[in-house]
């Protein structure tokens, strides 16, 4: 939960020198680490609340890559000012940490742990997060992207782990890392297969996690377009209406569309093979021919026969959350 505000902490003047960079932050405590970055809650002794911090591991230092990729995450997030992403509040280098960018702490938990504890047949979760609450997660991760496309902005790493619920009921879109930006000189550079091989865990990285399994996924290669996988056609906001579209296959039935037993499989499986309707596949969820029918056209193969605008697909699924919210 969020902490509660402390009047005595609102109260002090500022000292004559505030203190700038790495030293204005107390309490540091590590939050969640991936394979470069990591993520630590802190202080903010010179406003008084607490922060998330994202920087590098000190390994990844010397990459150039990783330094603009967070650089990019950081100043992508800090211009989408939407409801749906998080707050920026400072971006910086330092000599300890690297370079670093300082948000709003956010408590809750990502859609994938709701999921997984549905999979495994936990009640409280599928009563707290019922189809048309799910549904409704779904239409609001792509309020943020809708207003992203509208700012020249592509995700282009739609996945439940990057879709955040809040404990009041925000839904809040993360992980702009590898956002594609209309007019950047590098709009063009795909997402190379050895970024996606090192997301995974164990000596095969090309070896897919299950869906109950070590907790963290290489989760990209299950969600991306055919486009994003073929890396020759030119990617736009039907791009990530397709990751959309696989995150509402997962929420309503419970189960990846496209995985196979490696990324290659899966490659394939994301190209060539059409795959059942999610009710098919879930047959006692309650799914409606109308869910299935929203589902299949956002995850068409071909851009031009999938929903042109992320704005189409939110009028669809903001009416499938209201029909299931009321039968």
């Amino acid at each position: 939960m969020e902490p509660a505000i402390i009047l005595s902490g609102t109260d002090p003047d500022l000292p004559s020198k505030p203190p700038t960079g790495r030293h204005r932050y107390s309490n540091l405590r590590e939050m969640a680490r991936g394979a470069t970055a990591q993520l630590r809650s802190a202080f903010d002794t010179v406003i008084g609340r607490s922060v998330a911090i994202k920087s590098l591991l000190p390994e990844q230092f010397g990459s150039r890559v990783e330094r603009r990729r967070l650089l990019r995450e950081g100043r992508v997030t800090a211009q989408l000012q939407h409801p749906g992403t998080v707050p920026v509040y400072d971006i910086g280098d330092d000599d300890l940490w690297g370079v670093y960018f300082t948000m709003k702490r956010i408590s809750g938990e990502n859609l994938f742990e709701a999921l997984k504890r549905i999979a495994r047949g936990d009640e409280a979760t599928t009563s707290a997060y019922p189809l048309s609450r799910r549904l409704e997660i779904v239409a609001d991760t792509c309020q943020a992207l809708a207003y992203a496309h509208a700012r020249g902005v592509i995700h282009r790493d739609v996945k439940p782990e990057n879709i955040w619920v809040g404990n009041f009921g925000e839904v809040v879109l993360l992980d702009w890392g590898v956002a594609k930006v209309w007019g950047h000189p590098d709009d063009n550079e795909p997402i190379s297969r050895s970024s996606l091989a090192t997301r995974g865990e164990g000596p095969d990285t090309n070896q897919l996690q299950t869906l109950t399994g070590h907790g963290q996924r290489p989760g990209t290669p299950l969600y991306m377009s055919p486009e994003q996988v073929d890396g020759k056609r030119a990617i736009d906001e039907r791009s990530d209406i397709f990751s959309a579209g696989v995150v509402l296959y997962e929420s309503l039935a419970v189960r990846e569309p496209f995985r196979g037993a490696t990324i290659d499989e899966t490659f394939i499986n994301i190209k060539h093979v059409e795959v059942p309707p999610p009710s098919e596949l879930a047959p006692h969820a309650g799914i409606t021919p109308e869910m299935d029918a929203v589902v299949m056209k956002a995850i068409r193969k071909r851009p031009a026969d999938r929903y042109q605008t992320m704005r189409d697909l939110i009028q669809e699924v903001k009416s499938l959350a209201h029909s299931a919210a009321t039968t």
